[in-house]
């Protein structure tokens, strides 16, 4: 049962990538005004799982050097950013670039999609409440990510097609991520805590440094209250997933 839920989570995670085609039917003003709620939402509910849920289950377990892994996750995935995504600014001022950048995006999601897999994996195995909730925090997250990888794909040259079926390709490791994750958790929980504090990390990692510095840039007052109503809106949420299926 636990694995139907798995995978019931990374298959919905996985059909997000489809979201991107949305950019075709929607004006660039719309398509703006809802990735700024979105990101916001999506700011709150990562930080809301990894503070109000994964680290507090992690620290149940009372492991050794617990709070190691939360910095490690943040280090990992400043690592994966900064040698996978690094064509990124290339890419922009060098159209020659751009094609090779397309499939360079496509691996550093296919690895990023890996590892949500295997957080979703740890969640669920630790407990349904952590499950949904890391699933929900991922899901509002990857709808910006995957609207920008899609559009991504296009300027660098792929027809929508074959944008659509490549991202979708790169959204299914997460799959085998959770997969993966479950055999091996399955065996032995003794990674467990670890993995649930790494999770964390990774969370923080992409609210603090990929979403809030977006929402920086943002500095009139209408826009600014729009983002506190979104953000606690997306702590609400994740606080309420908790507590519903904790009862």
């Amino acid at each position: 049962m636990v694995l139907f839920h798995i995978l019931a989570a990374v298959i919905i995670v996985s059909l997000i990538s489809f979201v991107g085609v949305i950019t075709l039917a929607l004006s660039k003003k719309l398509m703006k005004k809802m990735l700024f709620v979105l990101v916001s939402f999506a700011t709150g509910s990562l930080l809301a799982a990894a503070f109000l849920d994964l680290l507090p289950e992690a620290i149940e377990y009372e492991a050794e050097n617990i709070f190691l892994f939360p910095l490690l996750g943040i280090v990992t995935f400043f690592i994966i950013e900064k040698f996978i995504y690094w064509h990124h600014h290339h890419a922009e001022e060098k159209e020659k670039e751009v094609h090779a950048f397309t499939y360079l995006n496509l691996i550093g999601d296919g690895i990023h999609n890996f590892i949500d897999g295997i957080v979703i994996a740890a969640a669920f195995i630790h407990s349904i409440p952590l499950g949904i909730a890391a699933t929900v925090a991922i899901i509002f997250h990857e709808i910006p990510q995957e609207i920008g990888d899609f559009s991504i794909l296009i300027y660098g040259g792929f027809s929508r097609s074959k944008a659509l079926f490549f991202n979708f390709l790169s959204a299914l490791t997460a799959v085998a991520g959770a997969l993966i994750g479950f055999y091996f958790l399955s065996i032995s929980n003794e990674f467990l805590p670890y993995l649930l504090a790494f999770a964390a990390g990774h969370f923080i990692y992409i609210a603090g440094t990929d979403l809030l510095p977006e929402l920086r840039e943002q500095v009139k007052a209408k826009s600014s209250f729009l983002q506190l109503i979104a953000i606690i809106l997306g702590i609400a949420v994740i606080w309420f997933v908790i507590r519903m299926f904790e009862a």
